[in-house]
């Protein structure tokens, strides 16, 4: 400050032929101190300042530098504010103090700790911490600054495991269960907004035993204490701090002291006493040699004479100067020659005050101004505490935040970093580990948001983000993989030629059908035998023809649903099955009136012969084709993807169309056979020994069977099964009738052909 005091009073172009008077009081970071001195300086000065002619008798305060708290800061601004006098202060940071209705006349060159919370949530944030803890000081400093950054930090989702504060005055007891907290957290980060001179009883307390790895986010409170630099355990702090800067020529200014300037006062005494271990004065109780004269700042290696990191130094000076500009421009007048300053004209607090809200100008390349709340621009400095090949702790800047710079782009950091116990890696904090794809996080009851169970994504949803808080339904046709991070294309199922089923179902198609025309032709080649003749060899050759495409319809089933497929294979096996059951109703006809042929004048068989068999077989099965045109014509079968029967996948299966049509085919079906199948029963104790009856019986018997497990099997079964159940019910009730009707016949014919006489045929049971 007497630097920055001395260089404005030398200056021809700032505040000429006018010199600065000043008053320095320690407050001793007492706020009783602090507003003690207030009232000293507002009562002003009986005598003279300087005892020179050309200043004032009695100087009157027009602005107040200070204080470095911040609470300090908010009694002096509440009493002196009241005179409109400015208190522009250099380290007080409190966001509360830019609330211009209650601190109407406070400055400052140092940025609000609203700018370095939000700094810190971006920090945290940056490196993906979501799990902290936070230590403050239990002062309006370390108070208003947590609140600032809680409210951030929970703008961008980051959770605190703890928010302790104490104060250096506190019981040890209480220090000490502050540090246990710290010791027994999970949170591996700590964030401490705590003044330099609270911190060090904190961490004496944690190196008292082994201290817990950790890694320290750290204000500007302290972040640049050298004292605090001694605590190895702190390795690998980061924070942000104040801008560096250089003064020119104060470094030679503080090691121009002459011994006489310090023997004339008792801070450079002290100071001097202490640097060299010496005494200015006699030997005292301390045992300290006398100082001879011989020692030089120029050999001292200490914050001193290091001028190489100021920080806050340069808020001072940038106060002065800020003061001194609004003097300037309260009473100098530019002029085209040269500047005017009336040196007669007293200004009064109030008009600095005015002056001091415009105040624009650099000073070494830096700006410095005011906004409305008295605050600067932000600037931080991220430094990192990093140790260097001596083995000591070294500042190194390795990022910075410039509230100037568009939002978004105001944080900026590097990748030259040392953590915790010197790792290059990046340390990890979080309450619960980051979901992975397809799972979603459920919060742990009574827990903050950052702490959360990963549950997997229920059937059928999908999550393809880390850390999503739900999962989303894939589309109906699509289903998700077994990482359920992805929808994919359900798989497509149908009845294929490639499957096992089908090929076991298509070949016993293609055998039955053999075995029908293979029957046909043991038949045509013994066409003139008793037992073909006296079978009705006619309706025999049809019902073997009816049955071969019977056996063939079944392959229409098999294969990839399509518009002919679906319309072809029900109406194919509906017309088919009529006229084989047709057939078989002709020949147990032909049986029974064959019978009461015999009776004497019986002459029945003139109404049933060939062309009434051929013309009834023809009507009953028109009356299926009529059904199945009405069915195609009104609402045909038609192909489908079945989406409600398996979740996982699409069954492509022919719907039915008409249900009314598909139950009406197979009704008709059923009622014929039902029909034959009486007629069977009443013929089944004829004397013939080549009688078809029994034979009939037990074929639809085994027919009816068939078709009426068919129905429930038919509605129950899932999927392709459905098409595998309908296949072989047509086998199985084909298989029926061909080796119930024609398998003993053959086997006489080729096995006992002395049966196939007509001898035999006439020989009566």
């Amino acid at each position: 400050m007497i630097f920055a005091i001395n260089e404005i009073n030398n200056s021809t172009e700032l505040l000429p032929g006018i010199k600065l008077g000043y008053q320095i009081y320690d407050s001793c970071a007492s706020v009783p101190v602090a507003v003690h001195s207030a009232f000293q300086l507002l009562n002003g000065w009986d005598s003279a300042i300087d005892k020179d002619s050309s200043c004032s008798q009695s100087g009157g305060v027009v602005a107040v530098v200070g204080d470095s708290g911040s609470t300090p800061s908010i009694s002096m601004s509440r009493i002196i504010g009241s005179f409109n006098i400015p208190l522009v202060s250099y380290f007080a940071t409190c966001a509360c103090l830019s609330d211009k209705q209650q601190y109407p006349t406070f400055f400052r060159t140092i940025p609000s700790d609203q700018f370095q919370a939000d700094a810190l949530a971006k920090l945290v944030k940056h490196f993906g911490w979501t799990w902290i803890g936070v230590v403050r000081s239990d002062t309006d400093y370390g108070n208003y600054g947590v609140a600032s950054f809680l409210n951030a930090a929970q703008k961008v989702g980051i959770c605190v495991e703890y928010s302790e504060s104490f104060l250096r005055t506190d019981a040890q007891s209480k220090i000490q269960r502050v540090a246990d907290v710290i010791r027994r957290s999970t949170a591996l980060i700590v964030v401490a907004f705590i003044d330099s001179g609270d911190l060090p009883v904190l961490l004496d307390e944690l190196a008292l035993e082994p201290p817990p790895p950790r890694q320290w986010i750290i204000s500007e409170g302290w972040i640049t204490d050298p004292y605090l630099m001694t605590y190895s355990f702190c390795e690998g702090a980061i924070g942000f701090a104040i801008q560096k800067s250089i003064i020119p020529g104060l470094k030679e200014f503080l090691l121009d002291l002459s011994p006489t300037e310090v023997a004339s006062s008792s801070v450079l005494t002290e100071f001097w006493e202490d640097a060299f271990n010496c005494s200015l004065k006699t030997i005292n109780k301390t045992d300290k040699r006398l100082c001879d004269g011989n020692e030089d700042l120029k050999m001292l290696k200490n914050s001193y004479t290091d001028t190489s990191q100021l920080r806050i130094s340069n808020m001072v000076y940038k106060a002065v100067y800020a003061i001194a500009h609004a003097i300037h421009n309260a009473v100098c007048r530019e002029t085209v020659v040269s500047t005017k300053c009336d040196e007669d004209l007293r200004s009064d607090s109030e008009q600095i005050f005015k002056k001091l809200q415009k105040v624009y100008f650099f000073r070494n390349g830096y700006p410095v101004s005011f906004d409305a709340n008295g605050d600067p621009v932000a600037f931080y400095e991220l430094v990192n505490w990093q140790k260097s090949e001596s083995g000591v702790f070294e500042l190194v800047t390795v990022g910075y935040y410039d509230a100037s710079l568009p939002k978004g782009q105001e944080f900026h950091v590097n990748n030259n970093i040392s953590w915790l116990k010197g790792s290059t890696q990046v340390p990890v904090s979080v309450c619960s580990e980051r979901c992975p794809p397809g799972t979603r996080k459920v919060l742990q009851k009574g827990k903050p948001i950052c702490c959360y169970d990963c549950i997997p994504c229920p059937e059928g949803e999908i999550s393809n983000t880390t850390d999503s808080s739900d999962c989303s339904p894939c589309p109906s046709e699509l289903w998700p993989n077994a990482q359920r991070d992805a929808c994919f294309p359900k798989p497509v199922e149908f009845l294929s030629y490639d499957e096992v089923l089908a090929i076991i179902l298509a070949a016993f198609s293609v055998s039955g059908a053999c075995l029908a025309i293979i029957t046909a032709a043991i038949f045509f080649h013994h066409r003139t035998t008793p037992i073909v003749r006296a079978n009705n060899s006619e309706l025999s050759f049809l019902l073997l023809f009816s049955l071969t495409l019977c056996f063939l319809c079944s392959l229409t089933f098999i294969g990839a649903p399509s518009d002919w497929s679906c319309m072809l294979r029900h109406t194919a096996f509906g017309i088919t099955f009529v006229l084989c059951i047709s057939c078989v109703l002709g020949k147990t006809v032909v049986v029974l009136m064959a019978f009461k042929a015999t009776l004497p004048g019986s002459n029945v068989m003139k109404w049933f012969g060939p062309p009434q068999q051929r013309m009834t077989i023809v009507i009953f099965t028109f009356v299926q084709v009529i059904i199945c045109t009405v069915w195609l014509l009104l609402s045909p079968p038609f192909p489908m993807k079945n989406l409600s029967t398996y979740k996982e996948k699409i069954i492509l299966e022919c719907a039915l169309g008409s249900a009314v049509g598909f139950w009406a085919v197979l009704g008709y079906i059923g009622l014929l056979a039902v029909f034959c199948f009486v007629l069977a029963v009443l013929a089944r104790k004829l004397p013939d020994n080549f009688n078809e009856a029994k034979l009939i019986t037990f074929s639809m018997l085994i027919f009816c069977a068939v078709w009426l497990t068919f129905i429930p099997a038919y509605v129950s079964s899932p999927g392709k099964l459905t098409v595998a159940v309908e296949i072989f019910a047509i086998l199985a009730s084909s298989f029926g009738l061909i080796l119930c009707i024609f398998a003993p016949k053959c086997f006489i014919i080729l096995f006992q052909p002395e049966k196939n006489s007509k001898k035999y045929l006439m020989n009566k049971s």
